[in-house]
């Protein structure tokens, strides 16, 4: 496995864990809509969260979650839709940002953006 997929992993963990001690319920990681792909899906309080998790070894170039971008939110928002739909959800659906950023000294800082952005 390559060091930046191993990463990327212990970074989805990591942000599952959040979630979980912050009483979320974890619905599903990695789960596929077609081609589109949403790294997890929680409830909290009646809302269906849908989670992108950025994953950086430094944050010296640029904070991991503002490397979100349009064409990203578009394929959460497809891959979301598609999601409510099959599950036939009725509730609300938000979208947030987990950034997991490696320390210096090893250790992971967990930056967890709530609401992050909004369908259209």
């Amino acid at each position: 496995m390559k060091a930046a997929h191993h990463l990327g992993k212990t970074g989805e963990e990591l942000a599952k864990g959040h979630l979980i001690n912050k009483d979320y319920a974890i619905r599903g990681t990695n789960v596929r809509i077609g081609k589109l792909e949403i790294d997890i899906i929680a409830e909290q309080d009646g809302v269906l969260v849908i989670v992108e998790v950025r994953t950086r070894s430094t944050d010296w170039y640029m904070q991991p979650e503002l490397s979100v971008g349009y064409q990203k939110m578009k394929h959460l928002l497809r891959a979301a839709q598609g999601y409510v739909k099959f599950c036939n959800w009725q509730g609300e659906t938000r979208f947030d940002v987990i950034a997991v950023v490696r320390q210096e000294d090893g250790s992971f800082r967990i930056d967890h953006f709530e609401d992050a952005f909004q369908p259209g």
